[in-house]
């Protein structure tokens, strides 16, 4: 009997037919129940919106305490926001499967001063939190940067099916401008809850001179042109954000 990620990749591969009748789909590039989930681990994508007027003691607060919080599973990143939606803050948080996190959250929920001392004065701080489980896609590792500097997150709404449609396109892109040194790709993931058919690209640049540079450096490369142009066939829409780490973060 088929189990349930089997099943599902038929019906994204089905839709997907129907959608582009003339699509040759390319199965060697994974689904979205490939080779990264098999091994459990996945990314969870936290997005807090702070009401204006706030950051500055949100974040006070949070580097204040974080402590108790990466005591009990691993923190990614921490970024606020410096271009893209304003008065918000991203972190990633790395889960060996649903039952650590399961277990994280009902520590957390046990731990007196993480509750009194942060969750209670953190809370009315906030307008909305958004929570997205993420898996690297099947050819990407997470890398890190070796001297600090800035990162954009740029996520990618694509057409239905997953990888198995445009998964190659992607990876294509994506990797044409990690080698003409647009800028150092730390991460490529495709998300399992949340918003479905959305992948993100986190890049890391020296600095926002870098990274006007570098796109400038890119747009007039061929490779990169022609990858882009591929990709595009597959894009809904898409969305930037440039991110600054905050001192506690482990990505600088």
């Amino acid at each position: 009997m088929l189990g349930l990620g089997s099943k599902l990749g038929q019906v994204r591969v089905a839709a997907a037919r129907c959608l582009f009748p003339g699509l040759q789909l390319h199965r060697s590039v994974g689904t979205s129940t490939g080779p990264q989930q098999k091994h459990g681990t996945f990314y969870e994508f936290r997005t807090y919106n702070i009401k204006p007027g706030k950051m500055a003691d949100f974040l006070s607060l949070t580097e204040d305490k974080i402590h108790l919080r990466t005591a009990i599973s691993e923190l990614v990143g921490y970024w606020f926001l410096e271009f893209g939606n304003m008065n918000e803050v991203f972190h990633i948080w790395k889960y060996g499967s649903y039952k650590e996190r399961t277990a994280v959250r009902r520590s957390l929920m046990q731990e007196k001063e993480w509750q009194h001392d942060y969750i209670s004065k953190m809370m009315p701080m906030l307008n909305h939190q958004i929570s997205e489980v993420t898996y690297l896609v099947p050819w990407a590792q997470m890398h890190t940067s070796s001297k600090p500097g800035v990162y954009e997150l740029v996520s990618y709404q694509m057409v239905a099916g997953g990888p198995a449609v445009w998964g190659k396109a992607f990876q294509k892109a994506l990797s044409a401008h990690d080698h003409v040194g647009y800028c150092k790709l730390i991460g490529a993931f495709h998300s399992e809850f949340g918003q479905l058919n959305r992948v993100h690209a986190l890049w890391w640049h020296e600095d926002c001179d870098a990274r006007a540079a570098g796109r400038h450096r890119a747009h007039e490369d061929v490779r990169v042109v022609a990858a882009v142009r591929d990709s595009v066939n597959y894009l809904v829409s898409q969305n930037n954000k440039l991110l600054v780490p905050t001192p506690f973060s482990p990505l600088q």
